[in-house]
């Protein structure tokens, strides 16, 4: 016989499981002098993981506005993906100064540092829906510093649309998700 807290602890360890992969392919993608290859090899986990994550949470929430959010996830960043990978070879040329290089790196770590961190912190309830949104909105914020702290330096251009998309979705994807915590559904 199943008890309600089996499909809770397969969705956190599943989690686990992705957050802790996310975290390694992020720490340690090949880096290059180059910012816009730098963020796209430490991006591109980024948003596998967000897919994986929402995938996650399809198999066991019945709640309609948050499936919305994550099919929407799962399709905006797997596109996101696929750019990336496209336009990595030419923006693996570009080459940066090597204290704009540090400058940038630093800023990304610090953004890292506390995004996995709350991440791994998010508080849990036997909900998983709940659960998910207190992972994703971090996540998301995550994206949305490091697309700007990108931003903030010369990069590719074939990048800075992609970037501005992240920022741009994941900025409204934080929002609905604020919205339907807030809410307190009964179905979360």
């Amino acid at each position: 016989m199943h008890t309600a807290q089996e499909p809770v602890q397969a969705y956190l360890c599943r989690y686990e499981e992705i957050l802790n992969e996310m975290i390694r392919r992020m720490s340690s993608a090949p880096l290059s002098c180059s910012i816009s290859h730098n963020f796209i090899v430490q991006m591109i986990p980024h948003h596998a993981a967000a897919v994986q994550m929402s995938e996650n949470l399809l198999k066991y929430s019945h709640c309609e506005p948050l499936r919305h959010i994550a099919e929407d996830i799962i399709t905006t960043q797997t596109q996101g993906i696929n750019d990336m990978e496209c336009i990595l070879p030419q923006c693996s040329c570009c080459r940066d100064p090597a204290s704009e290089l540090r400058c940038y790196q630093r800023r990304y770590r610090d953004i890292t540092r506390i995004m996995f961190s709350q991440m791994r912190r998010a508080p849990r309830e036997p909900r998983i829906n709940t659960d998910f949104m207190r992972e994703m909105i971090p996540h998301h914020r995550g994206a949305v510093l490091m697309s700007q702290n990108a931003l903030s330096f010369m990069i590719c251009p074939q990048l800075e649309p992609i970037l501005e998309n992240i920022i741009t979705t994941q900025t409204s994807g934080i929002r609905q998700m604020e919205r339907l915590l807030s809410r307190q559904c009964r179905y979360m």
